[in-house]
């Protein structure tokens, strides 16, 4: 089959197209011929040697990628049979190996795509629809008229986070820059915030949740604009000791989520995209050939939604 490696950490020439076995599967594994893979920031982290790098290194050959959809080829699980149409998040945090024309995935991962949704919409919500699950509704426990702000609303988790917010009965803030605001605004929130130009220091404190990926000095931001018993979740880079004391000091809850793949939070995605509560947002699909060119257009910071990249 033909897959990419990763040779050595570094830019994108670092990734080769080889021809490599098709999986085995063990039991209760499903070989999956994929037809669409997702990327995020967290490919092209890896692929710099951050990210997952330290727990995939010793891997030979190592091969990048966690989510996909596809058609199932062989099945050693009695809940999937040849020929089902399937989406997951592989083995993450971990090696999914999913820059393949195949993937073995554990039967737990997986939910049946729904019929009227593509492969390129199912594969690109995988992780990033997952982190806007597990941070809104299993950590954050966010609620019906809740005051909720989505940093960066326009992006991979954050264009899933508004739309999950509002399904879940929220009243929704979502931030972007200018050139973004109409698609933002596209998507349900209730209110605009153009972060470049917000004085966040004259925000008073009115959010119940806060979800935060982007990281840095916006967590300072965050924190000034969540209500004492309110909850911030930070994404890319957690909270340092002196961040966990301020947000502790003012009565605020606030922690790192790294997602995790769940096959029974994949069914609730898929249930959710079939009902169209939540609409994946593709900005640009790339064939398998074009990886180099989708992992340059992510890391170019202008990408609204998802991009996707496809094999035949």
């Amino acid at each position: 089959m033909k897959a990419i490696i990763l040779k050595a950490t570094g830019d994108v020439d670092q990734l080769e197209y080889i021809e490599l076995p098709i999986p085995e599967i063990s039991s209760d594994e499903v070989l999956i011929k994929v037809k669409a893979i997702s990327i995020n920031p967290v490919d092209t982290k890896t692929r710099k040697g951050e990210g997952m790098y330290g727990l995939m290194k010793k891997d030979d050959p190592l091969v990048l990628g966690w989510d996909i959809s596809g058609i199932v080829e062989k099945s050693s699980s009695p809940d999937f049979k040849t020929g089902d149409e399937v989406f997951a998040m592989v083995n993450f945090p971990g090696n999914g190996n999913a820059y393949a024309e195949y993937v073995a995935a554990p039967a737990s991962q997986l939910a049946i795509k729904p019929k009227n949704i593509s492969f390129e919409e199912t594969a690109v919500s995988t992780l990033a629809a997952l982190t806007a699950w597990q941070a809104l509704v299993v950590n954050g426990k966010v609620q019906k008229k809740q005051n909720v702000l989505i940093h960066a609303a326009s992006g991979g988790v954050g264009h899933f986070a508004v739309q999950l917010a509002k399904y879940l009965g929220a009243t929704v803030t979502g931030t972007s820059s200018e050139k973004n605001k109409d698609f933002v605004l596209s998507l349900g929130v209730d209110h605009y915030i153009d972060y470049h130009t917000y004085d966040w220091s004259k925000q008073k404190p009115e959010y119940d949740f806060v979800l935060d990926t982007i990281g840095g000095n916006n967590i300072d931001h965050s924190t000034e604009v969540t209500k004492s018993g309110g909850t911030i979740i930070s994404i890319p880079t957690g909270l340092n000791e002196e961040i966990i004391e301020k947000v502790k000091s003012k009565g605020i809850n606030g922690y790192f989520i790294l997602v995790r793949s769940n096959g029974e939070h994949m069914k609730e995605i898929a249930s959710l995209l079939e009902s169209g509560a939540i609409k994946p947002h593709i900005s640009k699909i790339f064939s398998f050939e074009e990886m180099k060119e989708a992992h340059l257009q992510l890391e170019s910071g202008r990408t609204v939604g998802k991009v996707v990249v496809v094999i035949p």
